[in-house]
C-alpha cells in the first residue's frame, strides 16, 4: 500500500488503515521520524473525534414521542396526494 505526497507535504492516508485506527475526522496526529527502522509513526493526541458508538450509547432510550419510523419518514416526504 502506497501513499503519494503532494507539493505541499499532504498525504492521504487508506480507508483501510484509518478505520483500522480509528482516525476520523479532524483527528489531530502526531507523527514521528524513526531513523532506526525509516518509518512514520502517527499517534493520535488530544481529541481525535468523535466516537460513534459512544454517541450512540449516549442517546439510546432516551427518545420519546410515540412515532413510529413511518411517522416521521411521512413527515419528510413530499404529499402524493394532491
Amino acid at each position: 500500500m502506497g501513499t503519494r505526497v503532494t507539493s505541499k507535504g499532504q498525504v492521504t492516508i487508506p480507508l483501510d488503515v484509518r478505520e483500522a485506527a480509528g482516525i476520523v475526522a479532524g483527528a489531530e496526529l502526531d507523527w514521528v521520524y524513526d531513523p532506526g527502522g525509516q518509518r512514520l509513526i502517527a499517534t493520535q493526541t488530544g481529541k481525535s473525534g468523535p466516537d460513534v458508538a459512544a454517541r450512540i450509547r449516549r442517546v439510546r432510550g432516551i427518545a420519546s414521542g410515540g412515532m413510529t419510523t413511518d411517522d416521521i419518514l411521512a413527515l419528510t416526504r413530499p404529499d402524493d396526494t394532491g
